[in-house]
């Protein structure tokens, strides 16, 4: 079944209603779930519910034991249709109650909700589980007759393709139902309660009690002392809660140890390398050459801004300050609008047409708010709905931009959709694709706009910031990961031993100009990506390096660049990265390609200098 994921959820104080009051922000939109129910009791959710009840154990009945039977009587296609089916309707009522606790995590009927739904779901889908396993076991030759001479089995050819990569780390049947059952309990109950502490941690900056993430927004202040106040209330609140996160840690790294031990896999990170369709290789290549980047880029970069600064070393919390005479102003909702579309009019109008529908349809959630995930994410639900996206807008250049990432996100999923529910999901490698093109965009419209010198040199080094924490910093948490997974392989790791690991993979990432003082050992406590999808993080890294390349091929296309990226984006999951690529002379498993990539980060950091001098 379809995953469903989410950052985490965070609970928001009154004070930062304040806080958009005085910045003007208070028309930002929030989401109307109503297209998909039009509540948690509404006679629409009751029936689904009643519909899955019914028909998933029949489904079970009537197809159990007879996948090879289907296959050679011509109605593999007609079994497959009707599993998808049962995915449509039980994806829809998972999305929404996801979206609605998520909107609101502390309040108890959306949290009840949503836990129940979990367990209702579990349950009812694991009268599905034997279908793709049992299908795996039809011998390959008959499955492929029945593709032959079957036009709707035919139709789900990329799907059953696909399904084939899972088959030799396949349990048996029970095994498989206890498995499914026991995430339940498991691995989910961990999740949430990362979630729900996460939910109700306060970090007290300058008699300010805010959540999350205004707090780490505070990393982005101009004055130094409000920065240096964040960083010491955010290690305070870390190391206050540092057990729980730390228990967390290591009962999910047994558990994902466990389960690979169980499934075969030879790497600690080969599961997620499999659900991502990537090769090992071509990860490894990514990460090393990333690596190998770290003085050219990160390193050169930090040192650079060290001395516009005024400061030998930067201390932690001044990575992401923003650089002396950069304007502060906040950019009002209607304008963050105006430009996305405007860069996305300015390469498609069809890409622009689509992005405006979340904001005339109320298919976005745009404000901080009490109980309100932090972060920001697209959610695709279900292909006979649409997308919905969460932001915290606070006004901030990076906020444009993240609207700009997520909106890619959701065009992305609107023209996947076609596709069916069983085949528009993409990798995460190439779902990052369409977002970070989308910020790339965004982007350069608004520099080939800018004249003003120092105005070109805020935007420039804004954008390295925003590439080095979407490549180098991913691929440092990935290293990160590497290193937590092994060492937990050996026995229990204490917060120290997470704390040192977390330690030297920032320090060779980012590099002498930035001092890692007392309290940082503690950060990689609130990462989600961490606890909710290990080996998560390197996709953002691939899909940035890729769309360098990408967006370097657009501005040397003379034509046709815009049909050949929409076709890539329809294929939703029907298609190998090798195969998406291809048709714009790109070659991911070229290990000379993630060079090419992030020689595009290196070309804007020798634009810097040149302004510099």
């Amino acid at each position: 079944m379809r995953s469903f994921r989410l950052e985490p959820a965070i609970a928001s104080s009154p004070g930062e209603a304040a806080v958009a009051r005085d910045a003007g922000l208070t028309d930002l939109p929030r989401w109307n779930l109503d297209d998909l129910y039009p509540g948690r009791t509404s006679e629409a959710l009751k029936a689904d519910f009643e519909h899955i009840d019914r028909e998933a154990p029949a489904f079970a009945e009537r197809w159990k034991g007879k996948i090879e039977e289907a296959a050679r009587s011509g109605r593999l296609g007609e079994a497959i249709a009707e599993y998808e089916a049962l995915q449509e309707v039980m994806g829809r009522i998972v999305s929404y109650a996801g979206l609605t606790y998520f909107s609101d995590t502390t309040d108890a009927g959306n949290a009840k909700f949503f836990g129940d739904t979990q367990s209702h779901i579990t349950n009812t889908s694991a009268n599905l589980l034997f279908f793709e396993l049992e299908l795996n076991r039809v011998d390959d030759t008959v499955v492929d007759q029945a593709i032959e001479e079957d036009a709707t089995a035919r139709r789900y050819r990329p799907w059953i393709v696909d399904l084939r990569q899972d088959k030799p780390y396949q349990l048996e049947d029970r095994v498989e139902e206890l498995f499914h059952e026991k995430t339940q309990t498991g691995r989910g109950a961990w999740n949430r309660l990362f979630d729900e502490t996460m939910a109700d941690l306060t970090f007290e900056i300058l008699g300010e009690r805010l959540t999350l993430e205004p707090a780490l927004n505070k990393l982005q202040e101009p004055d130094e002392p409000t920065r240096h106040a964040a960083a010491d209330a955010l290690t305070k609140t870390f190391r206050e809660n540092l057990r729980t996160f730390t228990l967390i840690t290591n009962t999910l790294a047994k558990d994902k140890e466990i389960a690979d031990r169980w499934r075969g896999f030879k790497d600690i990170a080969d599961s997620m390398h499999l659900a991502n369709r990537v090769e090992r290789e071509v990860v490894d290549a990514l990460a090393a050459a990333v690596r190998e980047a770290y003085p050219r880029i990160s390193h050169r970069y930090y040192a650079m801004k060290a001395k516009w600064l005024g400061m030998d070393r930067m201390n932690f919390w001044d990575r992401n300050a923003p650089l002396p005479d950069t304007p502060q102003t906040t950019i009002g909702w209607g304008d963050a609008r105006e430009t996305v579309l405007s860069a996305y009019r300015g390469f498609a109008p069809e890409m622009a047409d689509i992005a405006g529908r979340f904001f005339d349809d109320r298919w976005i959630d745009a404000p901080v708010a009490p109980g309100k995930a932090p972060g920001a994410f697209a959610h695709p639900t279900v292909p006979s709905a649409h997308p919905y996206v969460l932001l915290n807008y606070m006004g901030k250049p990076r906020d444009v931009m993240t609207l700009a990432h997520e909106l890619g996100h959701g065009v992305h999923q609107v023209l996947a959709a076609d596709q069916g529910a069983l085949m528009a999901s993409t990798p995460l490698t190439l779902a990052e694709t369409a977002s970070v093109f989308g910020e790339m965009l965004t982007f350069r419209a608004l520099l080939d706009q800018t004249s003003d010198a120092q105005e070109r040199k805020a935007m420039l080094s804004q954008k390295v910031e925003d590439m080095i924490n979407t490549v180098v910093r991913q691929i440092a948490f990935y290293e990160f990961e590497r290193k937590v997974h092994t060492a937990r392989r050996e026995g229990e790791l204490t917060s120290e031993d997470i704390g040192n690991l977390w330690m030297s993979v920032q320090e060779d990432s980012l590099g002498p100009a930035i001092k890692l003082s007392e309290g940082y050992e503690t950060f990689w406590a609130y990462v989600p990506h961490f606890i909710h999808s290990p080996f998560y993080v390197y996709a953002y890294a691939f899909g940035d390096c890729l769309v360098n390349s990408l967006y370097a091929v657009y501005r040397n296309a003379e034509s046709g660049f815009q049909e050949k990226y929409f076709e890539m984006l329809k294929a939703g999951g029907t298609k190998h990265h090798t195969e998406l690529l291809a048709p714009f002379g790109l070659d991911a498993s070229d290990p000379a390609f993630w060079s090419r990539g992030l020689s595009m980060i290196e070309g804007m950091i020798d634009e810097l200098e040149a302004l510099d001098r």
